[in-house]
């Protein structure tokens, strides 16, 4: 059984950078796409960005293009987030989710396995 499990949260100050981690186990994640989705207090979860079985990203959060970037370590089973310039909105819980198909989707019913989540706070 897939099991997912999300790291790297924390506090940061608008500006700085955080690197979350999603780290699988129970089956390869090479035929998986990972999804990053988000979801602030009050409000829906929104998808992020994925990856797709091959390597290609898709950023579905127009607010985060330029400053997150997903990556895969195949070999480490693992799928990153790295984000950048962070603002007091990207404020939320993260959670990765891997999805038994090579392309990625936007919906979070598309996904059949979650992690638990991690929380980022961006404020000064």
């Amino acid at each position: 059984q897939l099991q997912l499990v999300e790291s790297g949260g924390g506090l940061v100050q608008p500006g700085g950078s955080l690197r979350l981690s999603c780290a699988a186990s129970g089956i390869t994640l090479d035929y998986y796409a990972i999804g990053w989705f988000r979801q602030a207090p009050g409000k829906e979860r929104e998808g992020v960005v994925c990856i797709s079985v091959n390597g290609a990203a898709t950023t579905y959060a127009d607010s985060v293009k330029g400053r997150f970037t997903i990556s895969r370590d195949n070999a480490k089973n693992t799928v990153y987030l790295q984000m950048n310039s962070l603002k007091p909105e990207d404020t939320a819980v993260y959670y990765c989710a891997a999805r038994s198909w090579a392309q990625c989707r936007s919906r979070s019913a598309d996904f059949g396995s979650w992690g638990q989540g991690t929380q980022v706070t961006v404020s000064s």
